[in-house]
């Protein structure tokens, strides 16, 4: 074999072939569990023929071999292992889980849901960001050409709640066909439109009391969704007949989990969303900026729960009493500060095509889409989020201290330019942008090496 050298000096390292429980690879890296991780001597892992480096993150040992080169390396390491292996090591990714802290196990949930969704994210992120300016530009379309544009557009982000029922499903175990069936549902026609509820257009219906609407860009109660249908399948099937599984079990796991959306889940959503306009008119108001600091910190926080969608009605709000609308300036420095963050980090990225993933899933961001920098980079690591959010935090303050605000709303980031007709307000404008972005980016580089450990 090639690399039997490299092999039997990897071995030596780990405590021999026999304390390895599992054994993976990605593009660069050779990863290995082991039964007992106080069996390694460091120093002789540090200098294993042909590896370029290791080093020890998240209960896998991991050896730098290079592109091309570990695939070589980790085929003859299976041989040889396939033939002494007790055959006691399960699935990898199994196991790498048992090793995680409970907060990290929670992002690496996450982002295996939600990371497959992200080149769709991505695209339609653009199409819409690309749509809304050239109609805030005065380009004129006719019906059909809106019509055909807003299909383009918008059938991801209306769908949401689908892609990621779907992509959670599938990741807790379960039955992904079941996951669409109720994603639909939780975006039904016949329920009214969650953003139209939001803006005062439509009314919620009222069943048994109980106000009921869509969960159009809802995330959260999406991935509920997957957990619940997941558990309720396994749980059924435990005493359900096989003869009856086929119907029983489909049934039962798709009304209950339904159900508890609309009826439970539901009305706990509509109270936190009163709760958060309530809050925000209450927190926009607090001295000495404080407010404007919090929200620039929070805002993108509040992305991720789905509950963005009810700040329509605080803009409304604003612009009707005062004309002035600073919740869209607030929004803008919120995603710059996670822009800057989220570059910052494709820039730690030695890998050319993770770099390329991550900065394409960022660019986004500059027509108002966060949602694929936010699930496909920067919650994968909890430092590059809080980076952002301090980040968002900062250009919160500098927006009071300019006492800066928009003229409309609807839009944000560069076709937010268009909100800004005064020359002084549009510099203004930019330079908010500008501060936030560096900070984040700033601050995700000095903490590179910690960062970079992160995304490993």
């Amino acid at each position: 074999m090639k690399y039997q050298k490299s092999l039997d000096a990897l071995f030596e390292a780990v405590g021999g072939k026999d304390n390895i429980k599992n054994f993976e690879h990605c593009a660069t890296r050779l990863r290995i569990i082991l039964k007992d991780d106080s069996k390694v001597d460091k120093e002789k892992a540090e200098n294993v023929p042909e590896s370029r480096g290791y080093f020890f993150n998240t209960g896998q040992h991991q050896f730098i071999f290079g592109t091309g080169k570990v695939n070589a390396v980790y085929g003859e390491m299976e041989q040889i292992i396939g033939e002494t292996s007790s055959g006691d090591s399960g699935d990898f990714k199994d196991d790498v889980y048992k090793n995680l802290n409970p907060a990290q196990r929670l992002v690496r949930i996450l982002a295996d849901i939600l990371v497959p969704i992200i080149p769709a994210l991505v695209t339609t992120g653009l199409l819409m960001g690309l749509r809304g300016l050239l109609l805030e530009l005065g380009v004129n379309m006719d019906e059909n050409t809106l019509t055909l544009f807003q299909m383009l557009t918008d059938t991801a982000f209306a769908f949401l709640p689908v892609l990621i029922a779907y992509s959670a499903t599938k990741k807790f175990g379960g039955n992904p066909i079941l996951g669409i069936v109720v994603g639909l549902m939780m975006v039904a026609p016949q329920l009214p439109n969650a953003w139209a509820v939001a803006g005062g257009d439509a009314e919620p219906l009222r069943i048994f009391g109980i106000g009921i609407v869509g969960y159009q860009g809802s995330i959260i109660p999406a991935i509920l969704v997957g957990w619940m249908i997941s558990r309720l399948e396994k749980w059924f099937r435990k005493f359900v007949p096989q003869v009856m599984d086929l119907v029983v079990t489909p049934f039962l796991a798709i009304t209950i989990t339904l159900a508890v959306m609309l009826f439970a889940l539901g009305p706990v959503l509509q109270v936190t969303e009163s709760a958060v306009i309530n809050g925000l008119a209450v927190l926009l108001e607090a001295p000495l900026g404080i407010g404007y600091i919090v929200f620039g910190a929070v805002q993108q926080l509040i992305v991720i729960t789905g509950l963005h969608h009810s700040l329509s009605i605080v803009e409304i709000g604003l612009l009707n009493n005062t004309g002035q609308n600073v919740i869209q300036t607030l929004i803008t420095v919120s995603m710059a500060g996670q822009f800057g963050a989220a570059i910052g980090a494709a820039f730690l990225f030695k890998d050319k095509v993770k770099k390329s993933n991550a900065i394409s899933a960022a660019v986004p961001t500059l027509f108002g889409i966060t949602e694929p920098l936010l699930f496909g980079v920067n919650l994968r690591a909890v430092r590059v989020f809080a980076s952002g959010m301090i980040a968002g935090g900062i250009g919160g303050f500098v927006v009071y201290l300019f006492n800066l605000s928009a003229t409309g709303m609807g839009i944000t980031f560069v076709p937010g330019l268009l909100l800004y007709t005064d020359p002084i307000a549009l510099v203004q404008y930019i330079s908010v942008i500008i501060i936030a972005f560096v900070i984040g980016f700033s601050l995700v580089r000095v903490q590179g090496a910690a960062i970079r450990e992160s995304f490993r």
